[in-house]
């Protein structure tokens, strides 16, 4: 009798396999904040980010700000439980590092046991270099964020496109500089004019993540929610690739329909 051999475990992505997609196959990547989108979203994904996006998207917030911390590690456990494969990257919210690098290490070490993500990410270029140093050289993987940065867009006034005044891009390029330098895998650029977003592509020895930062980028990663079609006014720089609002709300007014024609549950539906 034949034996089949057993099927290799499933490994989960690593911040040096992504930190090595440099320059070679482009880096895919969407936001998700519960188990069963997160379990779809592994099959294609080198990473997922538990983004503190999910305040907007989820939880119908204005801004991202009023974010907390336990919120970030509820729907981090959430993705984690429901994937096998991609790296999970969970979004520092605002008011948790920022004060200083102790403050940083610790609620970055909080949500790495709490929720078994593989790295965190925060905002910031140059400023935020001293807390990505002291963060990696105590075994945190952090993955930077520099151009539009949402946690600041009270400061920026706005949710403002980054670079069109191109007197503007050497202190975008100093913070990607800065950023590496000091440990960052990797570095989502947000926002961000393509030549600006080019530029520092090909400045920096780690891949760059675009988010409305063109092609240019070594990877790309948009808000699932956008991209399905379930926000009615996404950026200019999400391309929608489902109509999922429209087929919820079909399903929807079919079942209230059927409830109130008494058409629904059916027979097939109950218990004898």
């Amino acid at each position: 009798m034949s034996v089949e051999p057993a099927a290799k475990p499933v490994r989960r992505m690593t911040v040096p396999q992504i930190a090595a997609r440099k320059g070679g196959a482009p880096i895919v990547s969407l936001t998700s904040y519960h188990a069963h989108t997160a379990a779809i979203v592994d099959r294609y994904a080198d990473f997922i980010l538990v983004g503190d996006s999910l305040g907007m998207v989820m939880h119908g917030m204005e801004s991202t700000v009023g974010v907390p911390l336990d919120l970030m590690i509820m729907h981090g456990r959430a993705v984690v439980r429901g994937t096998k494969r991609a790296l999970i990257v969970v979004d520092m919210p605002f008011g948790t590092y920022e004060e200083s690098p102790n403050m940083a290490f610790r609620n970055a070490a909080k949500i790495m046991k709490e929720t078994q993500c593989g790295a965190v990410k925060l905002e910031g270029g140059a400023r935020m270099a001293e807390t990505i140093r002291f963060l990696t050289e105590r075994g945190i993987p952090v993955m930077a964020h520099i151009g539009l940065t949402p946690q600041s867009s009270h400061v920026m006034g706005g949710f403002k496109t980054q670079g069109r005044d191109e007197d503007s891009w050497p202190l975008h390029e100093a913070d990607a500089k800065a950023v590496t330098e000091a440990g960052a895998f990797a570095i989502v650029l947000e926002g961000m004019v393509e030549p600006l977003a080019a530029r520092i592509t090909k400045q920096v020895p780690v891949p760059t993540i675009g988010i409305g930062a063109s092609v240019e980028c070594d990877g790309q990663i948009l808000v699932l929610e956008d991209m399905l079609g379930l926000n009615p006014r996404p950026p200019k720089f999400v391309k929608v690739y489902g109509a999922l609002g429209e087929m919820i709300e079909d399903s929807v007014r079919r079942y209230a329909e059927d409830v109130q024609s008494r058409a629904f549950p059916t027979e097939v539906q109950v218990y004898r």
